[in-house]
């Protein structure tokens, strides 16, 4: 039987974590509203741990990959191929791959684009086949970060047009190798038949830093 004093104690235990909760949601609010009036979301995003701002950097990656940077190994097949493939390949490498665009969306606001709704990545699924499954896609995904810069070289990266353009076509790509655990509870190769899982894979091409139509 629980006592008044142990009652007392963990209400007490409570109380500090909301508060402490309330003072980090608080202090993330606070931020996002300086990034918001700013206009300007650092390369680590909004981010209290070096590890995540060390992650959300790679995620918002400018420079683009150069010829010892790609794996020659690596294809859409590989990428795609089953098992546990954490350590599979490298966050330090980039690749080439080509395929079929079954769907292009945004992504969520998140923490690495300063959790701001009109920065947001853009999701594109890409598959072998046109009719593949969500468990057999790979997720490859345009920061705002290169929209920005593809728009420098006067090309249109808009989410709008991309649909319009790789929509249900076989399309090459290029872009640095990302595993993001973030979503590898979410994918069959890390969370074999588990029932919620929308991708193959974690590891994405994130940044995309190059693509074009071929048919």
């Amino acid at each position: 039987m629980v006592s008044h004093g142990q009652r007392f104690m963990m209400s007490a235990m409570t109380r500090s974590r909301l508060i402490g909760l309330m003072i980090s949601l608080g202090g993330v609010l606070l931020i996002v509203g300086i990034v918001a009036i700013l206009g300007h979301c650092p390369p680590e995003g909004i981010a209290f741990l070096r590890q995540t701002r060390a992650f959300y950097r790679l995620k918002n990656r400018t420079t683009l990959p150069q010829k010892a940077d790609f794996e020659d190994q690596l294809t859409l097949s590989s990428i795609l191929q089953a098992g546990d493939d954490r350590a599979r390949w490298s966050t330090s490498r980039a690749g080439r791959v080509e395929g079929y665009v079954v769907s292009i969306g945004k992504g969520p606001m998140e923490l690495s684009n300063c959790g701001l709704p009109c920065s947001r990545d853009t999701h594109i699924h890409l598959a072998l086949r046109a009719d593949a499954p969500a468990r057999e896609q790979m997720v490859l995904e345009i920061t705002p970060w290169m929209e920005d810069w593809a728009e420098r070289q006067h090309w249109d990266w808009s989410e709008e047009t991309l649909k319009r353009e790789l929509l249900g076509h076989w399309c090459y790509f290029e872009g640095w190798l990302l595993f993001d655990t973030d979503h590898a509870g979410e994918s069959e190769n890390t969370a074999t038949k588990a029932p919620h899982n929308w991708r193959a894979t974690a590891w994405e091409f994130h940044p995309v830093t190059y693509l074009k139509v071929i048919k």
